[in-house]
């Protein structure tokens, strides 16, 4: 017949192996939803968050599944995830947001879903609007300026969108920026211009450009 303590020592081992159960399933519902909103499988997705799993599920290097998803180019998992009210500010290890990503990449439709959400364009460091300007994505610039994106914000190198769209040729988005207002005479940390970075590396066309915009305005 068991003795007390051998029904204490059952229920112990019960509720240990239980335990153990139930962060199994946890530690395979994380790695599952990472999984999900890397490939963009928004079916799995979606049913690990309606059954709890925490929209704001981070990484190794810090990427929230909105992060992955957005990046990867899943417009569909990105859509999914607003639902469930993630947080769209949040960043990486790198300083990176859903909506950088987004705009470094050119995914128009993601940028749109996370603008419409109110996802922040502006906060210190690096911004989606640098990444647009850097890549020459023109109409990600507009949208991006249309949304009052600082068009003048400085990355850690001090760094203007206009200074990098000058360096990396992208001569349209030079125009757009003009047109908003951008400040020709700041400096990065070389201490050069937009147009004096632009003629340094052999765009003379963007460098006159930019020379032309800001002679217009004194």
């Amino acid at each position: 017949m068991p003795t007390l303590t051998d029904s204490i020592r059952f229920l112990v081992g019960l509720c240990a192996a239980l335990s153990l159960g139930v962060a199994a399933a946890q530690g395979g519902s994380y790695e599952a939803s990472l999984s999900s909103a890397r490939l963009g499988d928004t079916r799995q997705l979606a049913t690990l968050l309606e059954r709890g799993i925490d929209p704001d599920t981070v990484d190794a290097q810090g990427n929230t599944l909105l992060i992955l998803a957005a990046r990867e180019g899943h417009a569909a998992t990105v859509g999914a995830l607003l639902r469930f009210r993630p947080r769209l500010g949040a960043r990486n290890l790198a300083g990176d947001s859903a909506l950088m990503l987004a705009a470094l990449k050119g995914h128009e439709d993601i940028v749109d879903q996370l603008l419409e959400a109110g996802a922040p364009v502006d906060h210190e460091g690096w911004t989606a609007l640098h990444y647009a300007a850097f890549e020459g994505h023109a109409g990600l610039v507009d949208k991006l300026l249309a949304r009052k994106a600082d068009v003048d914000a400085r990355n850690p190198a001090q760094a203007t969108a206009l200074m990098l769209a000058a360096r990396n040729g992208h001569a349209e988005v030079v125009r757009r920026l003009l047109r908003a207002g951008a400040r020709t005479e700041l400096r990065n940390d070389r201490g050069q211009t937009a147009e004096e970075w632009a003629r340094s590396v052999g765009n003379t066309d963007i460098a006159a450009l930019i020379a032309a915009g800001g002679a217009a305005r004194r």
